[in-house]
């Protein structure tokens, strides 16, 4: 297969890269590189450009032959959401829009979309499936969700093939620790955690500490990159027409932020410091992915998410690169410098 992957310099995107790459597909990355790194990308094509960019897309996916998209660009803050949902809006939902119209003009008919859990808004800690109501309580997760209907439009108006995935919170490094998460202005909790700890003095802040939970903090689902990753490979090879596949991929348990912050200090033998704050805008209780469907549909199971298989791999990845990827990785450049270097 021929696979473009928006957002391929990102955490997953090039995971992805790395794992087509690896079983004798053809992956191209496309990434305006405001989040991502070029270095993750690992010797595959990288194409730098905006998501929205539809033209440029089109003529990307025609002069490269593209039969499948891997869309994964966007962005993913609920905070930051919360401060600039027109932003989100325009990001999330419009470069959906604009890969489909570059889809449509360059005759690419395949489409696997990264979703959210958060479409499912608050949640009691038992597991969300995919036939509950959405009801999403951020900006973020009310584009990702309008991006979803996008697409199903699309495969009931044109007949394409999709698959969306509704990922719960990625987490983890590749087992050999060459490859990790490592973003310009990181907030997701696991490495935030393991940067603080390669800091002296770093205290974590902790937004939250009387939610309706056990210990009083959020409750998350965390899946290792690499299930994410399997799941992708897995649903490439059973899309089908006219038919959406929506899928959750998570693991399936719930951990506190004070027990991964806790399960972080035992592998790491550090005693994290942390603060609670007050509770952030746009924050949900407790998500927790049923994987009932993606395991029945796709014999997909969650092999290396246990968090303390999650941490470890983590770890190995952040202790040897304590400022991301060597060379300016996790050093942001602004997408409109990006955009006009690629057009040259």
């Amino acid at each position: 297969m021929r696979i473009l992957i928006t957002g391929g310099a990102g955490y997953v995107g090039s995971a992805c890269c790395r794992a087509l790459r690896a079983t004798g597909h053809e992956a191209f990355a496309y990434d305006d590189l405001s989040l991502g790194n070029a270095a993750a990308v690992d010797g595959a094509g990288l194409h730098l450009g905006d998501v929205r960019d539809s033209d440029r897309l089109a003529a990307l996916m025609r002069r490269l032959a593209i039969d499948t998209v891997i869309h994964l660009a966007g962005l993913s803050s609920v905070a930051e959401s919360v401060a600039a949902p027109a932003r989100y809006r325009d990001v999330n939902l419009g470069g959906t829009e604009a890969v489909l119209r570059a889809m449509a003009r360059s005759g690419v008919r395949r489409l696997l979309f990264s979703s959210t859990g958060s479409v499912y808004g608050d949640g009691t800690g038992a597991p969300m499936a995919e036939a509950d109501v959405p009801a999403p309580g951020s900006p973020y997760a009310a584009s990702k969700l309008a991006a979803e209907q996008r697409i199903g439009e699309q495969v009931r108006e044109q007949g394409i093939a999709a698959v969306v995935f509704r990922y719960f919170n990625a987490a983890g490094a590749d087992p050999d620790g060459r490859h990790g998460e490592a973003r310009a202005g990181e907030l997701r909790l696991i490495p935030t955690i393991l940067r603080s700890l390669t800091r002296p003095r770093s205290e974590l802040a902790v937004f939250g500490g009387d939610w309706p939970t056990p210990d009083g903090t959020c409750v998350r689902d965390f899946v290792h990159v690499g299930d994410i990753v399997r799941a992708h490979m897995l649903a490439c090879g059973s899309m089908a027409p006219g038919r959406l596949g929506l899928y959750n991929v998570g693991s399936g348990a719930g951990s506190s932020v004070l027990e991964v912050i806790r399960e972080c200090g035992r592998v790491t033998g550090i005693e994290p410091r942390y603060r609670i704050l007050e509770r952030r805008p746009g924050d949900a209780v407790a998500n927790v992915a049923d994987v009932a469907r993606i395991s029945a549909a796709l014999g997909w199971q969650p092999r290396r998410s246990s968090l303390r298989s999650i941490v470890e791999s983590a770890w190995r990845w952040h202790r040897t690169h304590p400022d991301g990827y060597a060379g300016g990785g996790g050093r942001a450049r602004p997408a409109e410098q990006t955009i006009v270097e690629a057009l040259g």
